[in-house]
């Protein structure tokens, strides 16, 4: 159970539609209630099935009163996609955590060149000014090692559950996780979630 006294935490995920954002969220919040800890979320979807902004606010601690995060008010943002993060980039706060999973989903603007996707220096650079604990994860490398990049959220779950100061135990994780997931495609994402935790291992911030 959570102590009187300890911090709160928020987590605000970033992504666009079809990378399982909201279901991530939900995965999360579900596995902290069951640890003691108040957890208020908001979603934003935009035009989530055509590839849009995707968007979930997850606060929680022992005591939350609302379920936005100000600006500057994030203590991580875990971003599933590389410009998504870049857009979200005025939520985190000083000295906050990053998390970038490596890969580009160019929006419209720029498949028809009326823009151009940002490199991976500039995406950097433009967190610098906030933090320098900017990881760069290879999670859909990863998820497609293990045959399917739709597993992508869980990965990502897997590689925050290392870094987050709150510490939901191995167990809740995979509990929220059964009560989430089809049966038939559970073993698998308990891997994939494994496997995330297995690259944050070595991660000193």
């Amino acid at each position: 159970m959570i102590k009187k006294g300890d911090n709160k935490q928020d987590i605000l995920l970033v992504g666009v539609g079809g990378q399982g954002i909201i279901l991530a969220s939900d995965i999360m919040g579900e596995a902290a209630l069951a640890m003691g800890l108040d957890v208020k979320k908001t979603d934003t979807l935009g035009m989530a099935q055509r590839g849009g902004s995707v968007t979930s606010h997850l606060r929680m601690g022992q005591a939350v009163y609302a379920p936005l995060i100000s600006p500057q008010g994030a203590d991580i943002l875990l971003a599933f996609e590389k410009l998504e993060a870049v857009r979200w980039v005025n939520y985190i706060r000083p000295d906050g955590i990053v998390i970038i999973n490596n890969h580009a989903i160019p929006p419209l603007s720029i498949s028809l060149g009326m823009s151009v996707y940002p490199t991976d220096e500039a995406i950097n650079k433009s967190f610098l000014q906030r933090t320098n604990k900017i990881l760069m994860v290879e999670g859909s490398r990863e998820t497609a090692q293990l045959g399917d990049v739709r597993m992508l959220n869980i990965f990502m779950l897997g590689y925050l559950s290392k870094l987050s100061p709150i510490k939901i135990t191995d167990y809740l994780w995979k509990k929220s996780l059964s009560e989430r997931l089809p049966a038939k495609i559970l073993d698998i994402n308990i891997r994939a979630f494994e496997r995330g935790q297995e690259a944050a291992a070595s991660v000193n911030i």
